[in-house]
């Protein structure tokens, strides 16, 4: 059997699994008699376990079978859930990553976790992990693994063991359906398609070993299990089944619920009751309604979610290949209007219509919520903060923003470093805030928010700050900045030059981090990605990180304008609204002319001045037209000649030779062919 094509799925599912059991052992942390937490992070074990095993990853599948057994004491009650036992959890839970790690770099995904097994087997004998208890041994480790392949059997979650006991109540028959296919069948996928077709005439099916997505892509051998509900008798099931061609037999067998499994089933009065109903007819493949409900009656229904997964670089060339049907529906649209043909101007107008539908489709397959990266943190501050002996609480904000996957991929680490520089030495101990008048406990504020066509992501914490005098000092000291350019600088400036190599303003350098080590890759990773970094700090009242990232679309709503004569367009994400001013409604202010829009001061900039455009000067114009942008709170008022109109348009990088021209974050080719530049307002805004 060919696993290879199956491993990146495996993976990518591995690891969802994995956080959502981080994340739910950081709500048991907080919540240790919801039993509902434990039977998520019980489901998730679960599922992982048996896709570790289908895969052939035995210790994965061996650690999490260990882990399970913990989370069945618990939810079980006869096992009471501590800091210290939870340690531990998390502890198998790195190993369970590591292995992970490891199988997606090509490794075998094996790892010696005898020691944290044995911390579990602890636990689920009722003691206090030790780290001292002597390991398992490697053959006993062995021997249970072939007890447990040799007696396999089909396992079944609360839900699923739910609709087969009530089923067989009310007089219908659980089977669990094997069949094998003959040696020689060569469309296995096929034949499984046509025996779920025959199953589903007569009774329902609960699941299938293996699951229907690995029973599609004949991830197989030759026999696979229907797990079905049904009034139909074994018999004429089995001669049903076996008018299929290509079947080399049929074995039908009760099913059979373990004790617990049986008992959850028919306990209305445990802290998670799960209620099914089941509805099955002759012809119709059934349909099942689910709620699970907790003491307080909430209830959550469980629906099936059909996904797949598309290779990245698929969508690049679908991306690459829309990009040029915009460019072209642009054209179709300067022709539609110079020609005035009525029906060509309704044809390309629907054509518009659904080429804009499509592409918002495109343009969503490739965001992903920056939730993805800021979901494995909690856990990380929570290991940190008891290492250093400091009380730290995470607040995450706007962990829906969007940004494009390839941005997405590569943010995690520069903001690994930003956290544990903060934790380290920007969040003081308790003792420290306490004599400072802080509350003991600090602060971490992760902010991800939208503007104009690009995301920022601020990092601010409530500790200690950055001495201007410590960074100057050290600056000086490794030669980075003269004492007479060290006076004049700004304390923005300042904070600036903790991005340079290797620089640090650390006491002393500690294994979490060390002030300004390694900040300097920080940086270079952000800009890599056409992005930056800026700091802000008030020396014992805390620091601010601010991340810019683009979106990374490469289509765009925007306005075209015009300064003279040539064309910019201004993304409309940045736009609030355009305004015509007269001369007289123009004030100074700090050398500066400004305009008063809506009660707020805003500074106006002419784009004819900032990109040096030909012509002569419009000093004396009666009126000025003003498109007012802003970036976050702050705003601005961009001074143009006039407005052209809205426009999707296709957002092309000015490559190696001019990505750094001031104020242009790209260009875009017009429908008539023109090239119009695009504005980045966010670096027109101070």
């Amino acid at each position: 059997m060919e696993m290879a094509q199956y491993l990146e799925v495996f993976i990518e599912e591995s690891k969802e699994h994995l956080q959502n059991i981080n994340d739910q052992l950081l709500e048991l942390e907080k919540n240790p008699e919801d039993l509902n937490i434990v039977n998520e992070i019980f489901r998730s074990a679960h599922t992982l376990k048996g896709m570790s095993a289908t895969m052939g990853y035995e210790d994965l599948a061996n650690l999490t079978h260990q882990m399970e057994n913990v989370l069945d004491g618990i939810r079980n009650k006869r096992i009471s859930v501590t800091t210290k036992a939870l340690d531990i959890v998390f502890q198998s839970v790195d190993d369970l990553e590591a292995m992970v790690e490891s199988i997606a770099s090509g490794g075998d995904g094996k790892r010696d976790v005898k020691e944290v097994v044995a911390q579990l087997k602890m636990i689920e004998s009722g003691h206090e992990p030790s780290i001292s208890v002597p390991a398992v041994s490697d053959a006993n480790s062995d021997n249970n693994q072939e007890e447990k392949l040799e007696g396999q059997t089909i396992e079944y979650d609360e839900f699923e063991a739910t609709v087969l006991a009530q089923s067989k109540e009310k007089g219908f028959s659980p089977y669990e359906v094997t069949v094998t296919l003959n040696d020689n069948c060569l469309l296995k996928a096929a034949r499984v398609y046509m025996v779920f077709e025959v199953i589903e005439q007569i009774g329902e099916v609960i699941k299938s070993v293996p699951d229907t997505q690995h029973l599609e892509e004949e991830q197989f051998d030759s026999a696979f299990t229907v797990v079905v509900v049904t009034q139909t008798d074994r018999e004429e099931v089995k001669q049903r089944i076996l008018k299929v061609s290509e079947i080399a037999s049929v074995e039908i067998e009760d099913v059979k619920l373990n004790v617990s499994q049986a008992k959850e089933a028919n306990e209305p009065e445990k802290a998670e009751v799960i209620t099914a109903k089941t509805t099955i007819s002759e012809g119709d493949s059934g349909k099942k309604e689910a709620s699970k409900s907790d003491q307080g009656g909430s209830s959550k229904q469980h629906h099936a979610q059909k996904t797949i997964r598309v290779n990245i670089e698929r969508l690049d060339i679908l991306m690459n290949l829309f990009e040029e049907l915009v460019i072209d529906r642009g054209r179709l649209e300067q022709i539609s209007k110079e020609l005035n043909n009525s029906e060509l101007d309704e044809t390309v107008e629907r054509m518009s219509r659904i080429s804009g539908d499509l592409q918002n489709i495109i343009l969503n397959m490739r965001m992903v919520p920056v939730e993805t990266v800021f979901n494995r943190f909690p856990r990380m501050v929570r290991q940190l903060a008891r290492d250093l002996g400091k009380q730290i609480n995470l607040e995450i904000v706007g962990a829906e923003t969007e940004l494009d996957r390839t941005v997405i991929d590569e943010i995690g680490d520069p903001l690994v470093h930003l956290l544990r520089n903060a934790i380290d030495h920007g969040i003081e101990t308790p003792d420290v805030r306490r004599s400072q008048g802080k509350n003991e406990e600090g602060t971490i504020r992760l902010k991800a928010y939208h503007s104009g066509n690009h995301v920022f992501i601020d990092l601010e914490d409530d500790g200690a700050g950055i001495s201007r005098e410590k960074v100057l000092k050290k600056a000086i000291q490794n030669g980075v900045i003269s004492e007479q350019a060290a006076a004049s600088l700004t304390n923005k400036q300042v904070y600036e030059l903790i991005f340079s190599s290797g620089f640090s303003t650390a006491d002393k350098i500690s294994d979490v981090s060390g002030r300004g080590v390694g900040l300097d890759v920080v940086k270079n990773t952000i800009e890599s990605l056409g992005g930056s970094v800026s700091i802000d700090s008030i020396e014992g009242s805390g620091s601010i990180f601010s991340i810019q990232l683009p979106l990374t679309l490469s289509i765009i709503s925007v306005l075209l304008i015009e300064v003279g004569a040539e064309k910019y367009a201004i993304p409309l994400s940045s736009i609030i609204e355009t305004a015509i001013v007269k001369k007289e409604d123009i004030l100074h202010a700090h050398n500066q002319k400004v305009i008063d829009f809506r009660g707020k001061i805003v500074p106006l900039v002419r784009l004819k001045e900032i990109f040096d455009v030909p012509g002569v000067c419009d000093e004396e114009e009666v009126y000025h037209s003003v498109v007012i942008v802003r970036k976050g709170e702050k705003m601005a008022g961009l001074v143009v000649d006039s407005f052209i109109g809205q426009q999707e348009v296709v957002l092309k990088a000015l490559g190696n030779y001019l990505n750094s021209v001031f104020a242009i974050s790209g260009a875009t080719i017009l429908g008539d062919g023109q090239v119009a530049l695009i504005i980045d307002c966010n670096a027109l805004i101070k």
